[in-house]
């Protein structure tokens, strides 16, 4: 007589949780990968001390450089670093399209991304998880900015409150560039585009108001293009509560430039999503 057995196989993981054994609320699954990326981030000190140390040498070389600039007639900061700070918020942006976006690539390249289709995580929650790992480095470089701006004396002329919409603003650029890397590696799937893009988006960081106002520019083809630079939109805003103070215009036109690149990079990333799903 044969007796019959039957194994269950164990439930498909990811490598790193079992989603059978912590549920499946978005929520939850955005939190653990979250906290995967976020490790994975801080691991590599070499993957985001760049991100926090170069706007602060960009930010020292263009001060020493660039302060005679304050003796131009009409130039609206006594100190050009008052001017210049925020251009360490907007290098840290830019360094979060990267962070998201080669976290992407790699959990794409590595066969992570196809395996979540085999298990209730939903594939969405681990590109705002990589988004989120991007956008929490951001956020404590950003503290570091703002403690430097402390050290130094910086005058907000916009207040405590204003130090709070200075955060706030910082964060969501963070966020609009973070979905712009994650598009592309969904798009992509390789390393290479990231790395082919990110020249192109820290030009666009020097083709803006960055280091000059507009109405101070004298080259005509240089002023044009700030005006349809979005990158100008989102460094004035961020300026103007630092060196203007609450200036409504100004502020309304940053956030509707932070708004229609966030939109464009949202909606990116989850038509390439469900395009690379589909393919799984």
């Amino acid at each position: 007589m044969t007796t019959s057995t039957t194994s269950t196989a164990a439930p498909p993981t990811t490598g790193i949780i079992n989603p059978h054994a912590t549920g499946t609320s978005l929520a939850n699954q955005v939190g653990l990968l979250a906290r995967r990326s976020v490790r994975s981030s801080l691991s590599s000190p070499a993957g985001y001390m760049p991100g926090i140390v170069m706007p602060l040498i960009l930010l020292t070389i263009n001060s020493s450089g660039l302060s005679a600039a304050t003796r131009i007639p009409g130039f609206p900061a006594d100190r050009y670093l008052d001017f210049a700070i925020v251009i360490t918020f907007m290098q840290s942006a830019l360094f979060a399209t990267s962070s998201a976006g080669l976290g992407l690539v790699r959990d794409i390249e590595s066969g992570f991304l196809d395996r979540l289709a085999l298990t209730p995580m939903r594939a969405g929650a681990l590109v705002v998880a990589q988004i989120s790992g991007a956008i929490a480095i951001a956020l404590g470089a950003s503290l570091v900015y703002i403690s430097i701006m402390f050290i130094t004396q910086v005058d907000f002329h916009t207040g405590p409150l204003g130090v709070l919409a200075l955060l706030g603003l910082s964060m969501w650029t963070a966020f609009s560039f973070a979905t712009i890397g994650a598009w592309i590696a969904l798009r992509s799937g390789e390393s290479e585009a990231l790395q082919g893009i990110f020249p192109l988006l820290f030009a666009t960081l020097f083709l803006s108001t960055t280091n000059m106002p507009r109405d101070l520019i004298q080259a005509d083809w240089f002023r044009a293009i700030t005006r349809v630079n979005p990158v100008s939109y989102m460094v004035d805003a961020m300026r103007s509560l630092i060196i203007t103070g609450w200036d409504g215009r100004v502020l309304l036109e940053g956030a509707g430039v932070l708004l229609a690149v966030s939109l464009i990079g949202v909606a990116g990333c989850a038509r390439s999503l469900r395009r690379r799903m589909a393919k799984a």
